[in-house]
């Protein structure tokens, strides 16, 4: 199996929880496929465990990725890594597939010279949001990071505490779009929003303000052509390069 080929001239495209459309969402292999392809960037999901560390999973809890079915925040940081994932047919058996640390993550991005697109899941405490942030700047990738979240207010502290990261508000539902747009503004955020939403004029919107405009997942090349054409500035997707 292999990728679908977008072509060239294109966005910046996101490999979302990594080449997740041929290995395992949000796990190092899903990371290390992207890392050996073309995307300009890998995007993964990080949740705060119950001992206030970091992992990497994008749902609430383990149900849909392992059989064990835990509550990610209410669960410590060595439970969450002890278990094993099934792989994408749903069967169990590769040891290499379980919860990466934060640190694996940004790491993998680094070798590879991908920029991190780290979604920060749910609302978080400003101490967290800053253990995070050093935490990738430790691995001196944090100039090479965009922070993502549907979290208003987690967008917001991050930039209070970098003025000039780069940080997407991610938007699904039917949203305001006067106070999408307004928040944008007000806090120097680019957009991060569901296609099916999506219309050519909303995309001039964004642009009309200076700001950039990611689009997830995007997995039909119908679809991604479509959005080339409107001018997005980044693609999401578990399979297009």
């Amino acid at each position: 199996m292999d990728t679908l080929h977008l072509n060239a001239p294109k966005p910046r495209m996101i490999a979302h929880r990594g080449l997740s459309g041929i290995e395992m969402e949000n796990t190092c292999s899903a990371f290390v496929a992207a890392g050996n392809r073309s995307y300009f960037g890998i995007e993964t999901d990080v949740h705060v465990t119950a001992d206030g560390q970091f992992i990497i999973i994008h749902d609430d809890t383990t149900k849909r990725v392992a059989i064990d079915n835990l509550r990610v925040e209410d669960s410590t940081f060595e439970t969450l890594r002890a278990l094993r994932l099934c792989d994408k047919d749903g069967k169990r058996g590769r040891k290499d597939l379980g919860l990466p640390s934060l640190q694996e993550y940004v790491q993998i991005c680094k070798k590879y010279e991908k920029v991190s697109v780290l979604e920060l899941k749910n609302p978080m405490l400003p101490e967290h949001i800053d253990q995070i942030i050093d935490a990738v700047r430790a691995e001196g990738w944090l100039e090479h990071t965009i922070f993502i979240s549907f979290a208003l207010p987690n967008m917001i502290h991050v930039r209070k505490v970098l003025p000039s990261q780069k940080a997407q508000y991610l938007i699904e539902g039917q949203p305001d779009w006067q106070e999408v747009l307004g928040a944008l503004k007000e806090y120097g955020l680019d957009l991060d929003i569901d296609q099916r939403i999506l219309t050519e004029q909303m995309v001039k919107d964004v642009h009309g303000l200076g700001k950039e405009l990611n689009v997830w997942t995007v997995n039909k090349l119908e679809d991604a052509e479509r959005l080339t054409q409107w001018g997005v500035d980044y693609i999401t997707t578990n399979i297009i390069e």
